[in-house]
């Protein structure tokens, strides 16, 4: 009931947005384009500050002096060869622009037969010829035109492609997305050679105006999904995006939570598997990161070479994340319950030796955990922000000194320390970074309830978390399917995956209903032997039949 005020609440949220939007759009008048080339100069330095890096070439085309012809375009994000050699120089040597012409027949030349890029486009209004310039496009004026023209050459200093930094694996591709939208695009165009790979964009934020594309691939993606992440997107409005961390924040099912529901990835070929699911991507300009949606809890636990590596192997190494998962959520937690109200959990000569260690310490075992797990914390964040070269000193030498010098002084115990390292290795051993930090967060939780009620407190917190976890969505999607609600033939591709010849369907939740089936009958391999009996045996039947 909650839930259906909310999503109420959320709806007319959206059409007064709308409301709002067209409101505006009708009142905000348009400026158009000046006929003489000198005030739209004079207007052009006026809306950008006569910023230096604005290039402004002028030529003579025509026989007829009065016509002359205005270049401009912003330092640093053209193409230079494009801009030189196929703009510049083909209006300057043009037989045709040599004549005696009029101003609209010196435009129309210059339109079709002069520039030979691949975009040309004509404008009459200044917002969509000041949005083209500082995109890295051209403009072209012809004086006594009150139009001008927009050629494609956008272009610039840009990162190669490089191995991401995040989500490295032994097996699979080594290309990475970079900072540009355009060539993040065109590697998953690679991948997928399918008219169906449907993309379409929009420009987010009043300032910025960032280029932002969707992703999906039609009659897999459910058109719920879809069109539930074009209003989610449609309805942002904010003066600048500079990362796509703000759009998932914005987008977002529930802000009250330390889990995320939304996925964000470097690797192509893991966008493109998510593809292939039924999910939808959302690409920013300017950022690597690229958003997946939605994104379920199990998803956070998947490696993009599970599918790469046999199905044993996979499933081995899926469900020692899972444990890895739980130990570096409760490993302290079961240290500070087990020494504080349960010691008769622990085996005899272990209890001597834990009791022995802590008889030096002043503190009591939960604020001990606490303070320890604080100290990491910091030491982990101050290797991040330090140099590459000092950061990973300083986490190694700061780990043993100040740990060495705590179990010396006797602020804590040598178990303690072993405990803290066991987790924190837990967490880094996780594969994905944002679910880490969930841990580490939920982590402080579970000590605190440890140290209140013992194991009992432990429960108590797991049973809150997992009641949590079954309450969010993912664009309408439960966070926690399969498992809650239980769908048997999901569950293949959760904590073990199947082999791959049994991957007969799509996820149902992702996936239209249209377009379920991924692979045909009889996909399992089989050896030669069999394959030749099941031949012979063919050929029989058909003499006999005969």
């Amino acid at each position: 009931m909650v839930s259906f005020f909310k999503n109420k609440g959320q709806m007319k949220k959206r059409e007064k947005q709308k409301i709002d939007d067209k409101d505006q759009s009708k009142s905000k008048k348009l400026e158009y384009i000046d006929s003489s080339i000198s005030a739209n100069l004079d207007h052009m330095k006026k809306k950008t500050g006569n910023s230096p890096d604005i290039i402004v070439r002028t030529l003579k085309i025509s026989q007829n002096p009065e016509i002359k012809t205005t270049i401009l375009y912003v330092q640093g994000l053209i193409d230079n060869p494009s801009v030189t050699d196929f703009l510049i120089e083909s209006i300057m040597k043009n037989p045709h622009l040599k004549e005696k012409l009029l101003p609209q027949e010196a435009l129309d030349v210059i339109s079709e037969d002069v520039v030979s890029l691949g975009g040309v486009e004509t404008v009459t209004d200044w917002e969509k010829l000041l949005l083209s310039l500082l995109s890295g496009d051209s403009i072209i004026f012809v004086d006594g035109i009150n139009k001008a023209l927009v050629a494609s050459t956008r272009g610039g200093e840009r990162r190669s492609i490089q191995e991401p930094s995040t989500h490295l694996t032994v097996r699979g591709s080594r290309e990475g997305f970079t900072e540009s939208s355009a060539t993040n695009i065109a590697m998953l165009r690679r991948i997928i050679n399918s008219p169906d790979l449907w993309i379409e964009s929009m420009k987010i934020g009043t300032v910025t105006k960032t280029d932002v594309s969707i992703m999906y691939i039609n009659g897999i993606a459910k058109e719920g999904i879809v069109e539930e992440v074009k209003e989610r997107l449609k309805g942002i409005n904010i003066d600048s995006i500079l990362e796509s961390g703000y759009i998932e924040q914005l987008i977002e099912d529930q802000v009250m939570t330390p889990f995320p529901t939304l996925n964000h990835t470097e690797r192509p070929d893991m966008v493109a598997g998510n593809l292939l699911e039924g999910r939808v991507a959302i690409f920013v300009n300017g950022t690597p990161f690229v958003l997946v949606a939605p994104a379920l809890f199990v998803q956070f636990f998947q490696s993009v070479e599970d599918y790469y590596n046999r199905f044993d192997i996979a499933s081995a190494t899926r469900f020692l994340r899972i444990i890895v998962f739980i130990i570096s959520i409760v490993g302290p937690a079961v240290y500070v319950a087990a020494t504080t109200f349960h010691q008769e959990m622990i085996p005899s000569k272990l209890l001597v030796i834990v009791a022995a260690q802590r008889e030096t310490v002043p503190l009591p075992a939960v604020v001990e955990a606490l303070v320890m797990e604080i100290t990491f914390e910091i030491l982990r964040e101050a290797s991040l922000r330090m140099p590459k070269v000092v950061g990973s000193t300083m986490s190694i030498v700061g780990a043993l000194v100040i740990g060495q010098a705590a179990v010396q002084a006797g602020a804590v115990s040598p178990a303690m320390v072993i405990i803290v390292s066991i987790t924190a290795i837990a967490s880094f051993a996780t594969p994905s970074y944002s679910i880490a930090i969930s841990a580490r967060l939920v982590r402080f939780l579970f000590i605190i309830c440890a140290g209140v009620l013992g194991f009992y407190g432990m429960i108590l917190a797991f049973i809150v978390l997992i009641v949590h976890l079954c309450s969010l969505r993912s664009f309408g999607v439960p966070y926690m399917s399969p498992l809650a609600p239980l769908n048997p033939e999901g569950l293949g591709d959760t904590f073990f995956r199947r082999p791959m010849w049994a991957f007969k369907e799509r996820p149902k939740l992702l996936s239209s209903n249209n377009n379920l089936i991924r692979e045909g009958d009889n996909q399992r391999p089989l050896p030669p032997e069999s394959r030749g009996m099941k031949t012979s045996d063919k050929k029989k039947g058909e003499g006999n039949e005969s």
